[in-house]
């Protein structure tokens, strides 16, 4: 059997589930600013200003697509002079074998594709989203509640605190437990 860490066994999380995006917006800019841990916010449509308010920094994911459309562009242009040129030069209208305007097309498709590609892996894998994720959804986070998720990872969290910025903040339901998505 795997040791598992101690620390993780005793973390807590507390998930609060709001009705409007504007009320999970201040909540998250209020609890961040008073201390808490936030884990996670769930959303059903993407909001303005959250990664702001959770603090979150700027994706590395577009310098990662990037790079993946430079191997795409790489890996295009070199397969399409390799093959036209060395492996079977064909002489066609007196044209140059390594004639770059006939690559371009090729090589667009190729850089697209593997910038799409690696991206969509590298999002896959860096949120833990396999094809048979056994991951629990919260109720309704889909269709038209909020959701944010503190973490209780020591004494110091002050449950009444956390629940009076809560309640300032419209919240329809507080979950407290040990399992988190």
């Amino acid at each position: 059997m795997p040791a598992t860490n101690s620390r993780e066994r005793n973390v807590r999380y507390t998930a609060a589930f709001f009705e409007k995006e504007e009320d999970l917006l201040s909540a998250a800019s209020e609890a961040r600013g008073a201390g808490f841990e936030l884990v996670d916010v769930f959303t059903p449509f993407p909001v303005h200003g959250m990664d702001q308010a959770v603090g979150l920094r700027r994706s590395r994911l577009t310098w990662i697509a990037f790079a993946g459309g430079l191997l795409g562009l790489g890996f295009g242009l070199a397969l399409q002079i390799w093959t036209s040129a060395y492996d079977w030069p064909l002489n066609v209208g007196g044209k140059p074998f390594n004639s770059f305007p006939l690559f371009i097309p090729v090589a667009f498709e190729l850089t697209v594709l593997f910038s799409g590609l690696i991206a969509i892996g590298v999002l896959l894998a860096r949120n833990r989203m396999w094809l048979f994720s056994k991951r629990r959804i919260f109720e309704r986070v889909t269709d038209d509640r909020f959701v944010m998720v503190l973490q209780q990872s020591d004494a110091s969290f002050d449950m009444k605190k956390a629940l009076a910025v809560f309640d300032r903040h419209h919240v329809l339901k507080v979950i407290d437990g040990d399992e988190y998505v």
